[in-house]
């Protein structure tokens, strides 16, 4: 039976600059819940049909994104939405166009000096790990999921809390320097590695719609906290881990991150519900469960609803090229790489190689005629480690950052939630 455990925080006398409140001693109620094993999951009939309709949706994005664009280059871009998304939440802020040139500064000198960026393309490095940790029907393992944790704080000021379960106790909101004041507080970290295998074990479930499912794992996961940072961004990256193994989606990743930053007010209010006291089946339970995965299923409908929206401007953008280009030689280096240019707005002329698996100088010549067409404009100065942007993709993706920004779907009828790009000149 979930329940709240009263503990109490020993300070720290020899606080030295902190204030008395920060550096005292006291009492807090951290919050332990039921594990999910045997727990009755019953969704009413209107969440079940929201439920359906998100499955509905994200399998038309990814059987949609197939038949329209190239998969693996729609899926990185949206990946990235998705990475850039799941900072957000955490306060870390950073622009599409500020992040495409960090990575290609980092393709060319190995690291990049934007250390804002640098955390961001960390968490794009665990976002994919999470996409291809498991296939349909394969296991969840905490070691799949430790090792997406490790890539997100390597190279951070906590790398060494990297791929490891907590062993202090943690907390969301009031004072850095003890729980007393908290919002919520997480289990003690006695609890937490069992916590965790009743976790993994709910994740390899067979018995629930796959959205109810994400829904409910990534809502446990982040009530158990079990990291001693990054855990929002781990915990949604689990997102994308159960619908995978589900077989929800294969390759096209709805940003449901950028949704959720969006709708934040209801996202932590969701939370915060799931989180009942007392018995998992008396009826407030039941109701509040259903209320966070409806909202959920809410969040995954419009991802993949804006995403198709983008995927068919891409299509469009492609198709335009095409036109400008015209005769394309089929399977030349311009041709693959017409195919991949949604996929990586900013690149090298050895990106494109790499893209075309053509040699540098076909790709040279393949990126010096869509500079001369205007579809790529050169960045650097020079010959050597050139670097050249597409700035119709970045529009584009700009509009797509910007939909997804807005709870009505058009920031020019509703505000942005979120920082967003401001909207491409015309």
């Amino acid at each position: 039976m979930a329940k709240l455990l009263q503990q109490r925080w020993v300070g720290n006398v020899d606080g030295g600059a902190l204030s008395r409140r920060d550096r005292g001693s006291g009492v807090y109620r951290a919050y332990l819940p039921d594990p999910l094993a045997g727990r009755p999951i019953m969704l009413a009939s209107e969440t079940a049909a929201d439920v359906a309709d998100a499955e509905v949706a994200i399998a038309r994005l990814d059987a949609e994104a197939k038949a329209l664009v190239e998969t693996e280059t729609l899926s990185r871009l949206l990946l990235r939405a998705e990475a850039i998304a799941s900072s957000r939440i955490e306060g870390l802020e950073i622009g599409a166009r500020r992040l495409l040139r960090a990575e290609a500064a980092r393709e060319l000198e190995g690291e990049p000096s934007d250390v804002t960026a640098a955390e961001v393309l960390a968490n794009i490095d665990a976002m994919a790990v999470a996409t291809s940790a498991n296939g349909p029907g394969e296991a969840v393992t905490e070691d799949a999921l430790l090792e997406i944790h490790r890539r997100l704080l390597t190279g951070t000021r906590l790398a060494q809390h990297a791929g490891q379960l907590r062993e202090e106790q943690n907390w969301i909101g009031g004072s850095s320097f003890n729980p007393c004041s908290a919002e919520f507080v997480p289990p003690p970290p006695e609890y937490v590695p069992e916590l965790m295998r009743d976790l993994i074990d709910f994740c390899n479930r067979d018995d629930l719609p796959a959205v109810a499912q994400a829904a409910i794992a990534h809502a446990q996961f982040e009530t158990i906290h079990p990291f001693a940072d990054g855990n929002g961004r781990t915990g949604r990256a689990l997102i994308h881990v159960v619908l995978r193994r589900r077989g929800a989606v294969e390759r096209v990743v709805a940003p449901v991150s950028l949704i959720l930053a969006t709708w934040s007010d209801s996202y932590i209010d969701g939370l915060n519900r799931f989180r009942h006291i007392g018995r998992a089946d008396s009826r407030q339970a039941v109701d509040d469960l259903n209320t966070w995965v409806a909202r959920f299923a809410a969040a995954c409908a419009r991802a993949a609803g804006d995403a198709t929206l983008f995927e068919a401007k891409a299509m469009e953008l492609e198709q335009s090229w095409r036109a400008r280009l015209a005769p394309v030689r089929a399977n030349s280096a311009l041709d693959l790489l017409l195919g991949k240019l949604v996929g990586a707005p900013i690149l090298t002329v050895s990106t494109a190689a790499s893209l075309t698996d053509r040699s540098f100088p076909a790709a040279n010549t393949a990126v010096e005629r869509l500079v001369a067409a205007g579809i790529l404009r050169q960045l650097s100065v020079g010959r050597r480690n050139r670097v050249f942007e597409s700035p119709e993709v970045i529009s584009a993706f700009t509009a797509l950052e910007r939909r997804l920004a807005s709870p009505g779907g058009d920031t020019r009828i509703s505000a942005p939630e979120r920082p967003v790009p401001r909207r491409p000149a015309r």
